[in-house]
């Protein structure tokens, strides 16, 4: 029986400086890359997130795709990340109420996810008040992240909720719990363990916070940061601010003890995921090497290659298979 692996995949967008899809397929593509997450590009209107794409661009990428010979891992939505409140905080969060968020914006992703042939969608857990407990809105944050995972469901889909400073779930565990009460299967969680240390979490307290997404987990996203003073911990993050990405094999993050975890997992995780239609367990490069913010980063098509081969180097010492692109793929690409 063949080993499990991980498919690698990548924010696309990160690999490109002007964010044109040329741009970004070309790099992925030299890189060997065969899937890709969508979540800004340009297809010669200016650049949009992936929820603002026009039918006609939808159908401009899709062509292209095929081009380069890319597959969408999953659609990287903004989805949760808006005020659970409507009141003033000191930041520029928006507020939409949800029963029109949950009819436009989270259909429109699921729209998309159908358009491009993913069966994932990538979103967020929703900003309390600024400096408010985030376990004050535990409730409320599980009921609408509740609603979202079963219209994923229904749409065949499934909702992936990623840790990340300043929201309700910015820990592991309360992502953890926010998945154990919402007790739904088109919820899944999305581990990124730099979005951990940016909180002033230690390496040891980052596996910690591992540990318990792991019940939940349904893929990975890969970047990393160098350690920072334990002393914001708890704090609001001034996220266009952060500026020590790096690549996965430098960082505080421990990736290579949490992909050695990971392969252990790989054969029940995979066969879990095939079950709802999806190929594998992604691991999702976005690695912010030239910078990041609240609502993405830039590492460039030299940075994207850093970051790959960091991560390459990892599986390799984990011992985690994965493949790239190599000439039997050119081969059979030609019909060979």
């Amino acid at each position: 029986m063949p080993q499990p692996r991980v498919l690698l995949s990548a924010l696309a967008d990160e690999s490109a400086f002007h964010l044109t899809a040329v741009e970004q397929f070309s790099a992925l593509a030299a890189l060997g890359l065969e899937y890709y997450s969508l979540r800004f590009i340009d297809v010669g209107k200016g650049v949009k997130n992936v929820m603002k794409l026009t039918l006609g661009e939808i159908q401009k990428v899709r062509h292209l795709e095929d081009e380069y010979g890319l597959n969408v891992a999953s659609i990287a939505s903004p989805i949760g990340k808006i005020k659970l409140v409507d009141e003033p905080d000191g930041t520029k969060n928006a507020y939409v109420p949800f029963k029109q968020y949950l009819t436009k914006d989270v259909a429109k992703a699921c729209e998309l996810a159908h358009a491009f042939e993913t069966k994932l969608i990538r979103g967020f857990s929703f900003y309390p008040p600024r400096n408010a407990k985030p376990e004050d809105f535990l409730e409320e944050a599980v009921d609408r992240i509740g609603r979202i995972a079963e219209a994923c469901h229904r749409s065949d889909l499934t909702f992936g909720l990623e840790v990340e400073a300043n929201l309700v779930g910015r820990t592991g565990q309360l992502l953890a719990e926010i998945h154990r009460r919402v007790n739904h299967p088109g919820l899944v969680l999305v581990f990124d363990a730099a979005n951990l240390i940016v909180q002033g979490f230690s390496t040891g307290e980052g596996w910690k916070q591992w540990e318990a997404m792991k019940p939940g987990l349904g893929w990975v996203h890969v970047k990393d940061y160098r350690k920072v003073s334990g002393k914001a911990r708890g704090r609001h993050v001034e996220e266009d601010h952060l500026a020590n990405f790096v690549p996965a094999d430098i960082g505080a993050g421990g990736h290579e003890r949490i992909l050695a975890d990971l392969r252990s997992m790989l054969p029940t995780l995979s066969k879990k995921l095939e079950r709802r239609g999806i190929p594998g367990v992604f691991v999702d490069l976005e690695p912010h090497v030239r910078g990041g913010g609240q609502f993405g980063g830039t590492s460039g098509p030299d940075g994207m290659g850093v970051a790959l081969r960091a991560l390459c180097r990892v599986l390799d010492a984990t011992k985690v298979a994965y493949h790239l692109r190599d000439f039997d793929d050119l081969l059979a690409a030609r019909g060979l």
